[in-house]
């Protein structure tokens, strides 16, 4: 509903992804700040998470299980501490997330790059909501909308330093992506043949 409560979904993201409890509140309670966070330390992660983005009413991951069990620890780690937050931020009670996530097994390389292309087109709907259905009307404005848009990876794989690129690990994917640049005429590429579609 607000930037804030983005930035708190990608600070669970970089937290909950540990062997270790979290309590993220006692974090907040003692007054520090998003970037503090993003210092911790953590011990062994759950999952690699390869590719992300966050828009109003779902997000999707990109990730790889680095433990037997660690994509659904990691899930419910993540889903009850925002689901916690959220609830008592607004006075609700129940689930916030409608039923279990879903999730996909990656079982060939070209699913694996859809879904890069996939995930971080995902916000071009928030600007032209029928884009999967009728082509990007502005492959342009739709290019800028993703470079500026701050609630997915789209940044980091472009090069971009911020504190949020913790969260990924790039390393665990394929080397599609040597340069910004071979990600940036990717995206493109993805943006031309949904245009033309």
């Amino acid at each position: 509903m607000e930037p804030h409560e983005y930035k708190r979904f990608m600070a669970l993201l970089y937290v909950c992804n540990s062997t270790e409890p979290v309590d993220i509140a006692d974090h907040f309670q003692k007054g520090r700040s998003f970037p503090e966070l993003f210092a911790t330390e953590r011990e062994d992660q759950l999952v690699d998470i390869v590719a992300y983005c966050l828009i109003p009413n779902h997000f999707h991951l990109l990730i790889r299980e680095k433990t037997e069990g660690g994509t659904e620890k990691f899930m419910r780690k993540l889903l009850t501490a925002y689901s916690m937050y959220f609830n008592s931020k607004y006075g609700r009670t129940g689930t916030l997330f409608e039923g279990r996530f879903k999730a996909k097994h990656v079982d060939s390389d070209e699913y694996l790059k859809y879904l890069f292309a996939y995930i971080h087109l995902n916000p071009v709907k928030l600007i032209d909501p029928k884009w999967k259905e009728n082509g990007i009307q502005d492959r342009v404005a739709a290019h800028d909308y993703l470079v500026n848009y701050m609630y997915s990876s789209y940044s980091d794989w472009k090069g971009n330093t911020r504190m949020e690129s913790k969260i990924l690990n790039k390393a665990a994917s394929p080397e599609y992506f040597t340069t910004s640049n071979d990600f940036d005429d990717f995206v493109n590429d993805w943006l031309m043949f949904a245009d033309a579609s």
